[in-house]
């Protein structure tokens, strides 16, 4: 009999190229998040799926609850695919992706390969482990030719991480769909994450009495009060850099005012002015205290202006992703087939991004991140322009991935 890992390494090499094609087309597949029109991409994936030979369940979400979400369509997919009884492990990548933005170098939507990289929207996070978890469930079934395994690989495509992924991994799960052992989620190949922050979206109305600008002393004016606001959440920012995370790879907690809005024209007292912040929480804090306390410093900073009122409105709580026991077993897997691929030992580490994974971690399964793509974020241009990934990452994270799994689902001798 052959061995199964090396028909699994043979696999992969064959097929580099059809897994960048099928990268390709999801990139050329716009999933803007918002505005969440998702359901072209997912019927799009379903069918590259399908045309390799997968069976694909797809499952649309009740349209209230898209709406809820502030999404147009969202539809999630799954694939199972049973190599005997055994642990479950659900492979997790979201196809839902920011808007571009200005400033790229080629089409957004283009799939260009320039120099051994493909450039593009999603290209990076997360449209590319589409193809790591999809082509490296493809070379387990090779090498299923070849040895018995035991247990079941699921694939779960979701399409709503950007706006918090509750209608995803969160989704699934309470709903029963699926019920995981194990879960890896997007992630990057010299890396395996363990843990990430969580996140509060904040939004603050500041309200005040509008007035004629010829007489302002007559209206109250939000957004001097918004001014300072803003000047106290600015100051408090700066004292978070006291508070130091444990864990590697976080460092503090962070605060940053995104979005402004306000007034109704030049010559008028502006009455309203709404601000929306995201507060990073580090995988130490109380995410319940951490937005008690910040609502009311924001109420105690606008009390000192005469007449204005504040409300606030949660957007968003996203909670920190701690380990879960079992977790070993995933890092042990990855790691060590990392080092024999990549060449090198890959560190074990926390980021300051928040993630689909916390759902499943949430949920009781042990979790980590790992995919394809670089060391950090900013060396694929995440949420930037000109996002892109070198597709020599997409291979190596595709053969680790399908070792890694292999090892997971191999009996025990």
């Amino acid at each position: 009999m052959s061995d199964p890992r090396a028909a699994i390494s043979r696999f992969v090499a064959a097929h580099r190229d059809a897994a960048v094609r099928f990268l390709a087309e999801l990139v050329r597949t716009p999933s803007d998040n918002p505005p969440g029109d998702c359901a072209p991409h997912a019927a799009r994936a379903a069918t590259l799926l399908e045309d390799l030979g997968f069976a694909v369940e797809r499952h649309p979400l009740p349209q209230d609850a898209v709406a809820a979400n502030g999404m147009t369509s969202c539809v999630n997919l799954i694939v199972r695919e049973r190599f005997g009884p055994g642990p479950v492990v659900a492979c997790n990548a979201h196809g839902d992706v920011v808007p571009p933005g200005a400033a790229w170098s080629s089409d957004p939507y283009g799939a260009e390969v320039r120099e051994g990289r493909m450039y593009g929207r999603g290209v990076a996070v997360s449209k590319s482990d589409f193809a790591t978890y999809a082509f490296a469930l493809l070379a387990l079934k090779a090498a299923a030719r070849e040895a018995k395994l035991a247990g079941t690989i699921e694939l779960h495509f979701t399409h709503d991480e950007e706006v918090g992924g509750a209608l995803g991994p969160a989704w699934l799960l309470a709903q029963g769909l699926s019920k995981p052992d194990y879960a890896v989620c997007a992630g990057f190949a010299y890396g395996i994450t363990t843990a990430h922050n969580g996140c509060l979206h904040l939004e603050v109305e500041v309200t005040g009495k509008s007035g004629h600008a010829a007489e302002p002393d007559k209206g109250i004016d939000a957004l001097e009060a918004a001014t300072g606001v803003l000047a106290d959440l600015y100051r408090m920012r700066k004292d978070y850099a006291r508070i130091r995370s444990r864990v590697p790879g976080i460092i503090s907690p962070t605060l940053v005012v995104g979005l402004i809005h306000g007034g109704t024209n030049t010559n008028v007292v502006p009455d309203r002015v709404v601000l929306r912040l995201d507060r990073r929480i580090i995988p130490e804090e109380a995410p319940a205290e951490v937005e008690a306390t910040l609502t009311q410093q924001i109420r105690d900073s606008a009390a000192r202006y005469a007449g204005i009122t504040i409300a606030t409105r949660r957007i968003l709580l996203a909670l920190p992703f701690v380990p879960v026991p079992g977790q070993e077993k995933l890092i042990d897997a990855i790691a060590r087939n990392a080092r024999a691929v990549l060449g090198e030992d890959v560190p074990i580490h926390g980021v300051p991004l928040y993630t689909d994974a916390r759902h499943y971690s949430a949920a009781g399964v042990p979790t980590v991140l790992y995919g394809a793509g670089p060391r950090t974020l900013a060396e694929a241009n995440g949420h930037r322009a000109d996002e892109n990934l070198q597709l020599d990452d997409l291979h190596k994270a595709t053969e680790v991935t399908a070792l890694a799994l292999h090892d997971l689902l191999a009996p025990a001798p």
